[in-house]
């Protein structure tokens, strides 16, 4: 499948596995000018840098400004990467720190998530009713605790490495999960927002 196909089906999809040492691979190979390896590491991470930074800015067209910038700038400090151990996390992080740049240059902490991009393709109405519900209860958690789910729950990171990524403790990481999904939890019994 390929990167825009991923793009275009939903901030929900991942980029497939890619194993350590493949990563590490391309950086390696980036790092000695090689830029075949740029495109190979976009076609195994964009999908999920993608949902990261749709789900940290709010905003399609914010998330894919902050893909682009995270692969620019590592086209830039490509000399730095051989140093790097953990390409996934180091990628999340660049896709963090981007989103944040981004909104501040703009003015903004963040825009509120569209529902419609959180909603899954459902043809049965009283399951497109839920998903549109659930998207609502998401789009209303503020930013920093959906991230942390996003990180939890679908990039599979571990608290400790959502602190690394987002730059704060795991203690942090963990309540953030912890809050978002007391106030999930909260609205769907009362049927309200979060």
């Amino acid at each position: 499948m390929s990167v825009a196909t991923q793009l275009e089906a939903g901030p929900l999809l991942l980029a497939g596995a890619a194993g350590p040492d493949v990563a590490e691979e391309c950086l390696r190979r980036l790092a000695a000018g090689d830029q075949a390896a740029a495109g190979e590491l976009y076609d195994r991470f964009a999908g999920e840098l993608y949902g990261l930074a749709l789900w940290r800015c709010g905003s399609s067209a914010d998330a894919a400004d902050v893909v682009q910038t995270v692969f620019v700038r590592l086209l830039e400090r490509r000399r730095r990467l051989p140093a790097v151990r953990r390409p996934r996390a180091y990628l999340l992080r660049m896709t963090h720190r981007a989103a944040i740049d981004l909104l501040r240059r703009r003015g903004r902490r963040s825009e509120p998530l569209r529902e419609e991009l959180l909603a899954p393709v459902a043809t049965d109405p009283a399951r497109r009713l839920e998903a549109e519900r659930m998207s609502r209860r998401l789009a209303e958690l503020p930013p920093a605790q959906r991230e942390a789910l996003y990180l939890r729950y679908f990039a599979e990171l571990s608290y400790a490495e959502i602190g690394r990524v987002t730059g704060v403790p795991t203690f942090t990481a963990a309540s953030r999960c912890r809050l978002a999904l007391r106030r999930l939890r909260r609205a769907a019994a009362g049927g309200g927002s979060p």
